[in-house]
């Protein structure tokens, strides 16, 4: 220890100061990482978490049933649902009730995700966009025409918001567990029901190599940011770059 700390103390002052240049001088002869944002976005994994949508089961029918726990359970304050009996005639959901008024300000939500955990029915989860911008305050207020996915059960799209290719799939592949309660015994078990669009989803793996990534749309990190990682060894084995 005494010898390296003298060695080290044997280099000339001005020589230690350019030594700590040394990792951004090895940063700028790397390939740029930078993309041309917005004119061009990397993919967003299927566990992304934007813009809240209302899902329907695959005969159509809303998920929503009104029973309000997700805007008892916001912090933001940010949602208001308004429960109305079904008519016998023509019900809107499975339940007794549904979600006659749903509304969501997105002026003070936070996206902390509370409203998709407390949700008995899975029927509010979150899309992959999150770039939307509003000319009033009007505009932030999304009403449940807005939030309801459409007749091919994807989210609606509207003018002030920025969708690319792909972020309208898989909505709800993030909030799918695969060990509820941490037991691993529920791992890559379907327990949910078939959404509109879709059917029923696959499950998703966890660690113990219970995983479909091509029915569940997961991506690695390689595939998703193949210029932050580089050949460390040339053996096939990839490291994640410094900074």
């Amino acid at each position: 220890m005494n010898e390296e700390r003298g060695s080290a103390d044997a280099v000339p002052g001005f020589l230690r100061f350019f030594g700590g240049f040394k990792v951004s001088l090895e940063q700028a002869f790397r390939p740029r990482v930078t993309r041309q944002y917005p004119a061009e976005k990397r993919p967003k994994p299927p566990r992304s978490h934007g813009r809240h949508i209302l899902n329907r089961y695959e005969d159509g029918m809303e998920k929503c049933i009104g029973c309000e726990l997700c805007a008892g359970v916001c912090p933001a304050d940010c949602i208001y649902v308004r429960g109305k009996d079904n008519p016998p005639d023509a019900p809107v959901s499975p339940g007794e009730r549904y979600g006659y008024v749903y509304e969501i300000n997105f002026l003070r939500c936070i996206h902390c995700d509370m409203c998709v955990e407390a949700c008995p029915t899975g029927a509010i989860t979150e899309s992959k966009m999150f770039e939307f911008s509003f000319t009033n305050r009007a505009d932030a207020i999304y009403t449940k025409k807005e939030l309801l996915v459409g007749d091919d059960g994807k989210p609606k799209r509207l003018p002030f918001e920025d969708w690319r290719e792909g972020e309208d799939e898989h909505s709800s592949a993030w909030m799918r567990a695969t060990s509820p309660g941490g037991s691993a015994a529920y791992e890559g078990k379907i327990q949910w029901s078939g959404e509109l669009g879709y059917g029923v989803r696959a499950p998703e793996g966890g660690q113990s190599g219970k995983r479909d990534d091509k029915a569940t749309g997961n991506l690695s990190l390689e595939e998703i940011l193949p210029e932050h990682f580089f050949d460390a060894n040339r053996k096939g084995k990839s490291t994640r770059r410094a900074g």
